[in-house]
């Protein structure tokens, strides 16, 4: 990854913002930014986690979902402007997307995005760097926060129904408390975790999409185990097998060492809960 890449990634997230309520897909993008799609389709995927047609489908599903709870367009309209050609495409993937069809989610007029634009801005120095073995992580303070609801935002779709305002000051109280951990590369977040010290619960946990390859989240969970929440099982939901809209997490969380534990439904979403034993050293 250069700033090079960054920057033309950036120019591509633009150019679809620009063009959202059109049908748009890979060659059309490349295209519009005037590059290979073959390359633009490695480095969108290598920078961001999200293929481009992926990241359309959830961009345009959020801004359909907007005009579902804010507005009084019909369903048909806005599967239009959200690129689908039949109501009953648009009600399919909608549906697997927020668990529940249009008209339903209209009705409950509770609006939650699947995914905000990629704000690429900053300087990511520790990006070149060679040595990004051991991370300084540690507690969050207020001053953070700005920092910390950018990664928020990069993250949004670890965090089904976010309410940005009731997360600010639940995370006030974390912070308060000294459950909020956070490191940065200078004032850039690039990993976050709130935990429960009573439960051993991990509660939420983000990492930059540019940092994904450098073992962020190993690193927090070796300074929880190691120094926090010590003697107890750290247990974390997440998606369950198969849900569309999963980007991720569900695999990063079982190649950390997590099993399977009960199936959940938190806050309407069906969600799965996965602990993280702890080792039981052996008597010699």
């Amino acid at each position: 990854m250069n700033p090079q890449s960054i920057l033309k990634i950036s120019g591509a997230i633009q150019f679809i913002e620009t063009h959202l309520t059109e049908k748009l897909d890979l060659k059309r993008v490349a295209e519009g930014i005037h590059y290979s799609k073959y390359h633009l389709h490695r480095v969108f995927t290598n920078i961001v986690g999200l293929t481009i047609h992926d990241y359309v489908q959830r961009r345009q599903l959020t801004e359909a979902a907007k005009l579902l709870v804010f507005s009084e367009k019909p369903i048909m309209e806005i599967a239009m402007m959200a690129g689908y050609e039949t109501q009953q495409s648009f009600t399919n993937i909608f549906t697997a997307m927020y668990k529940q069809p249009p008209k339903q989610y209209r009705e409950n007029e509770k609006f939650y995005p699947l995914q905000l634009m990629f704000h690429l801005e900053g300087e990511y120095k520790m990006l070149y760097r060679k040595d990004t073995d051991k991370w300084e992580i540690h507690f969050a303070t207020e001053d953070d926060i700005p920092s910390w609801m950018d990664l928020v935002h990069l993250v949004i779709d670890g965090f089904p129904h976010l309410q940005e305002d009731e997360y600010i000051w639940k995370l006030k109280g974390y912070i308060k408390n000294k459950q909020a951990l956070i490191t940065k590369d200078n004032d850039i977040a690039v990993g976050i975790m709130l935990f429960t010290y009573e439960t051993g619960s991990i509660d939420f946990m983000g990492t930059h999409p540019f940092y994904r390859k450098n073992e962020i989240p190993k690193a927090f969970l070796d300074k929880v185990m190691s120094e926090l929440i010590q003697e107890k099982e750290i247990s974390i939901t997440t998606y369950r097998e198969g849900d569309k809209a999963d980007t991720g997490h569900r695999k990063l969380i079982q190649e950390l060492g997590f099993a399977e534990e009960e199936l959940l439904t938190e806050f309407g979403y069906p969600t799965q809960r996965f602990i993280l034993p702890r080792e039981v050293p052996h008597e010699s």
